[in-house]
């Protein structure tokens, strides 16, 4: 599958966010749009670009296609609910973005590649695809074979130095190597500094 693979924090610098922790530092020495001297999007810019700036955003943030991206906006948009809620509980519900959360990798960049390397089990059974939704009460484990890598036996000093903050809606055991889904993602809990109603705004052009 197709995947935006330019480096994290060129895309960073461009929507003025940190889309992965090793961006902070980066972007507190360098700022403005990767090629242009100082930071234009302040001067004159128009509600469109606002709008068009805070999708790509949050689509790069959890690292979508900009085809996967538009299909769960126009799924958010047929549920009950507040469109832009919805949106944002689909892609934390994503198993990648579930793994990183959970703190068994640092980036969901590296999140995704676990996933599509087949290193985890659903429910028991094996998976490669990141964008698997779960639900309460989906389990996700470290397959046997996989918990035998140098990486998943390091996994309890993985987990601590992520600095990950537990969430109402998940259940992780390092030790056991599992996720388990125990509600729905809250608003409170997702990340900090998206707007989404200029993402609802700008699909509803």
């Amino acid at each position: 599958m197709a995947r935006d693979k330019s480096p994290i924090v060129k895309q960073s610098r461009r929507e003025g966010f940190a889309l992965a922790p090793k961006a902070h530092k980066i972007m507190a020495k360098k700022s403005g749009i990767p090629g242009q001297h100082g930071d234009m999007r302040v001067r004159g810019g128009s509600l469109y670009l606002t709008q068009l700036r805070e999708k790509q955003k949050v689509r790069r943030l959890y690292g979508l296609l900009e085809k996967q991206f538009a299909k769960l906006m126009k799924e958010a948009q047929k549920a009950e609910g507040l469109t832009g809620e919805i949106l944002l509980e689909y892609l934390e519900r994503r198993a990648d973005n579930v793994v990183f959360r959970a703190g068994f990798a640092s980036t969901r960049r590296q999140a995704r590649q676990l996933v599509s390397h087949g290193h985890l089990t659903l429910n028991g059974r094996r998976i490669d695809i990141p964008s698997i939704r779960l639900k309460a009460g989906d389990k996700l484990e470290v397959r046997a074979k996989s918990q035998k890598s140098e990486y998943f036996k390091n996994l309890d000093n993985i987990v601590a130095a992520s600095g990950v903050t537990p969430l109402s809606w998940m259940k992780s055991d390092a030790k056991k190597m599992t996720i388990e889904i125990t509600g729905k993602p809250k608003r409170e809990e997702a990340e900090a500094g998206i707007n989404e109603q200029l993402i609802v705004e700008y699909y509803s052009r």
